[in-house]
């Protein structure tokens, strides 16, 4: 047997029909899985010794060992290999009696190609989901740096590897990204993946305390320094010393204390309120926002100097609804989280429901539905009737509708822009990529479609009808 290639899926096609094997080996090789194949299930249990395999493709009524004493063997010796079973129209009963046993799914004789080969994705996408979820709950066991932060998608691994590199430094971090996108979470995976791991981190919200209070709450002040001051307070900075300070929202501070946080970027020094000297401290700053910084220094808004002290290096965190192949895995980390010890599943129709709402209120807002989701639907299985009503009117053509604002708001030209991607995608989708039927079924004109597509860096196929060969016989 041929050692398998990195990133290619093995599959184990059993059934003692050569024309039936022949045929799956041709038809699964053509989308480019490694396919072996035997012809009952003694030569399986032969075959999975020498040789993992993500999926097996097995008929049911075989010699020696039929599909049953196959499957019984693979659920209990490889929990990690899924198992898909074919059935003629007389055992369908045999093959629903299968799937209680563990199989993923069943095929009935005879099938169309399409239908076999979706099955397979499927089957294949749990499969890799599952071992995802086993590898996460590993690595995240092992470094402390990327506790909470799920995701699998590219530019989750691009924001990985940055904290990776910006942690090793002393530098400045600004964090940037929507509310609930998990600022916090990062500027703490930057401090406990650097050498101040051991040291404190400290966090302050800078538009929730008022800006009277605010000064004494960074820098302290002296016993006596006004009214109430009835003792000596250390401030976040002299709490923080030798280790990292965290400031959320950091748009919101006002302009006074905007100048006194440059001083002490810039000398590494401060005063407390009320005091005659001033203390040496040794931290780094980490700020996060929500709003355009570099807008807000060209209205005014915000120092230059300090804007561009504090962004030496930007950690931009994208929203939910530009990674949603994150979904199922932040989904199942939070039900974890919420109800451990026990398995609560999702239904296909469930978690496409969470696939298609647009999360304005991002992974936040994500965590909280799946709590009430829990408390209404108990810890077996998640329901519709569990999800809230504003993502209950999402249409299955992709149109998002809202009944109710979220509290924190959302960017409205994000949230249109969105809906209009996705719809292209979906015509694209189903005309086969090809621009100018996507355009008639938008009814819209041809200029009109290019254009939309370049805005959002889609690329298709040309005017012309795209011609290919089907698979079916």
């Amino acid at each position: 047997m041929e050692n398998r290639q990195e990133n290619q899926h093995r599959i184990l096609v059993v059934d003692d029909e050569e024309s039936m094997r022949e045929f799956l080996c041709i038809l699964l090789k053509r989308d480019g899985y490694l396919v072996d194949a035997v012809s009952d299930g003694q030569q399986a249990v032969a075959c999975l010794k020498e040789q993992n395999y993500d999926l097996i493709i097995s008929d049911i009524k075989m010699p020696r060992l039929d599909g049953f004493g196959l499957l019984d063997h693979v659920k209990e010796r490889f929990a990690s290999t899924a198992m898909i079973m074919i059935t003629a129209f007389s055992t369908a009963e045999q093959a629903v009696d299968a799937m209680k046993k563990g199989a993923y799914d069943y095929i009935t004789k005879p099938f169309k190609n399409e239908e076999i080969r979706l099955v397979v994705e499927n089957a294949l996408e749990r499969m890799d989901l599952r071992r995802e979820n086993l590898q996460l709950k590993k690595e995240l066991g092992q470094r402390f740096s990327f506790a909470n932060i799920i995701g699998k998608s590219k530019v989750m691994q691009g924001v990985y590897d940055l904290i990776e590199k910006v942690s090793a430094s002393k530098v400045n971090v600004l964090i940037t990204g929507e509310s609930g996108t998990g600022k916090e979470l990062v500027a703490r995976a930057i401090h406990y993946n650097s050498d101040r791991h051991d040291r404190p981190f400290v966090a302050i919200y800078c538009g929730a305390i008022p800006e009277n209070l605010l000064e004494s709450e960074l820098f302290g002040h002296e016993k006596g320094a006004f009214t109430g001051a009835v003792q000596q307070k250390q401030g976040l900075f002299e709490v923080a010393d030798g280790g990292t300070l965290f400031l959320d929202e950091i748009a919101e501070l006002p302009p006074m204390m905007q100048v006194k946080l440059l001083r002490v970027i810039q000398e590494h020094e401060f005063r407390k309120v009320g005091g005659t000297r001033d203390l040496k401290v040794d931290v780094r700053l980490v700020a996060a926002t929500n709003k355009d910084l570099a807008q807000a220094v060209t209205e005014d808004q915000f120092r230059e100097d300090l804007y561009y002290r504090l962004n030496v290096i930007q950690v931009g965190l994208p929203p939910l609804r530009d990674r949603r192949e994150d979904i199922p895995l932040l989904v199942s980390h939070f039900l974890q989280k919420l109800t451990p010890g026990f398995s609560t599943t999702i239904p296909d129709g469930v978690m496409r429901r969470f696939l298609d709402y647009h999360w304005p209120g991002n992974i936040r807002e994500l965590e909280n539905t799946v709590e009430r989701c829990v408390v209404l639907g108990g810890k077996g299985e998640i329901t519709e009737d569990s999800l809230p009503p504003h993502m209950l009117c999402i249409s299955g053509t992709g149109d998002q509708q809202l009944t109710e604002l979220p509290e924190e708001g959302l960017d409205l030209d994000d949230y249109l822009g969105a809906i209009e991607k996705d719809i292209l995608l979906k015509a694209l989708d189903r005309t086969g990529g090809v621009r100018k039927r996507a355009a008639e079924l938008l009814h819209i004109t041809f200029r009109s479609i290019r254009y939309r597509l370049a805005k959002f860096g889609i690329e298709a196929e040309g005017g012309d009808e795209r011609s290919g060969l089907g698979c079916d016989k």
